[in-house]
């Protein structure tokens, strides 16, 4: 099962983040050949756009990638920097008359809404014989509305990670913990030793539906997670409630949370992550969950993954550590043989290579060759995304209609931090959770 194949990783190892240095296109991402893995048109004078949510070092990491698609096909491509909820954003821009030719959708309920709109073009033959070479079926069907191809997932994360300031640690006598109780207990620990335990970025409430879900997952089993996912059962179902009450077990006791509850609420995700991981031996938290795009914001600090920043497997809750997945999917908004050129690209393994050496990502993509990543963390949590093949599991909260699973201030976003304020009242969770997706599925 994909629960154990990731989850008893022995996730260790630390290296420099490398870049692709070849501008010739003339590189194999495989390793094996100098012949290039995938043939674009010529596109001289072409211009188009990509508009994608990513900033900071993501969206210098992407530029990389665009930057080498107009050395091979002499297009010119332009970033162009959105917002969440993406969708409201493309819809503004569709408005105008000024979509762009690309949009990196980072959810499968918003790709299934760009379908709904007609905004989205399907995938074209020479993309679809890359998904077909180089993706598994699981990963072809996410970017699938009604058995016909929308999207190419180019970039994925495996979103059960726990990573952790090695010198809090060490100060303390506390080690890696396997399941949640030892986790609960290992955070008292650090807590004695006058750190506190849990950096928790609540500002972005995407973070809180990754801790619910990964808990949910472990707990409730992967059957009635996709129940869940599908809302086949409601919110006020019982085994949310254990969820809740197991999560409550954390957010319940705001001396293990970096600010308590009104701190974390206040922190974005990325500060999430640099505090853990600045401040000497007394960090303003011990432990950062989330993916391993972490390693980004790790890189802008001076810890060394592997040996100032660990990691491990989020606790198992049931019989296993679960393993929540993300991704990213490129999307054609207009016709044209740039933006199918595009998607073409991004469905190869030259253009995974360029990001995976880069550092941050982790690619669907399994004919890239794994030495392409730059350390051995990187490395091994994308031998084991692959390995798992069918059985990844998507982010739940990404499966789901925008409006409730994607939106800032709404739906479960808030409702979940309003949890985060008041983790006593699992019954009003539920019932405001429930309300919020009843609307979203029939709206």
């Amino acid at each position: 099962m994909v629960f154990t194949a990731i989850g008893a990783l022995a996730l260790t190892g630390c290296g420099d983040d490398g870049g692709s240095k070849d501008k010739t296109g003339d590189g194999d991402a495989t390793g094996g050949s100098s012949k290039p893995s995938v043939t674009l048109p010529k596109l001289d004078g072409e211009k188009i756009s990509v508009a994608a949510v990513w900033t900071g070092p993501e969206q210098a990491n992407f530029t990389k990638v665009l930057d080498e698609f107009e050395a091979r096909t002499g297009a010119t491509v332009t970033f162009v920097p959105a917002q969440d909820p993406i969708v409201n954003f493309l819809g503004t821009k569709i408005a105008g008359g000024q979509p762009p030719d690309v949009a990196m959708i980072p959810q499968v309920g918003a790709i299934q809404q760009a379908v709904a709109k007609k905004w989205a073009k399907p995938v074209g033959a020479e993309a679809k014989a890359q998904l077909s070479k180089n993706y598994a079926k699981v990963w072809q069907d996410l970017g699938a509305v009604d058995g016909t191809q929308y999207g190419v997932y180019f970039k994925a994360a495996n979103k059960s990670l726990v990573w952790y300031n090695a010198k809090a640690f060490e100060n303390a006598g506390a080690s890696e913990p396997k399941t949640w109780k030892d986790f609960i207990a290992t955070a008292e620990t650090v807590s004695a030793s006058g750190v506190t335990p849990v950096s928790v970025g609540g500002a972005d409430g995407w973070t809180l539906t990754d801790w619910f879900e990964n808990i949910y997952l472990s707990q409730a089993g992967p059957e009635k997670y996709d129940q869940l996912a599908a809302h086949e059962i409601k919110w006020t179902d019982p085994s949310v409630k254990d969820a809740l009450t197991t999560l409550a077990e954390l957010f319940g006791k705001p001396a293990l949370i970096s600010g308590g509850a009104d701190g974390a609420l206040q922190t974005e995700f990325p500060v999430s992550v640099t505090q853990t991981f600045t401040g000497g031996d007394q960090p303003k938290g011990a432990m950062v969950f989330e993916g391993d795009f972490v390693s980004v914001n790790i890189a802008q600090t001076e810890a060394k993954i592997g040996t100032d920043a660990k990691v491990f497997p989020f606790p198992a809750v049931g019989a296993d550590s679960p393993v929540v997945t993300g991704g990213d999917a490129a999307v054609a908004l207009k016709d044209g043989k740039g933006a199918q050129a595009l998607l073409t690209w991004l469905a190869s393994t030259d253009a995974a290579k360029i990001w995976a050496e880069a550092g941050g990502f982790i690619s669907p993509n399994k004919a890239l060759d794994a030495a392409a990543y730059p350390n051995d963390v990187q490395r091994k949590i994308a031998e084991a995304l692959i390995a798992a093949g069918d059985d990844v599991r998507f982010d739940m909260s990404d499966q789901a209609p925008q409006s409730f699973g994607g939106t800032p201030g709404k739906g479960e976003w808030k409702t979940l931090q309003d949890f985060l304020k008041n983790p006593k009242d699992i019954a009003g969770t539920q019932a405001k959770l429930e309300s919020d997706a009843a609307k979203a599925w029939t709206s």
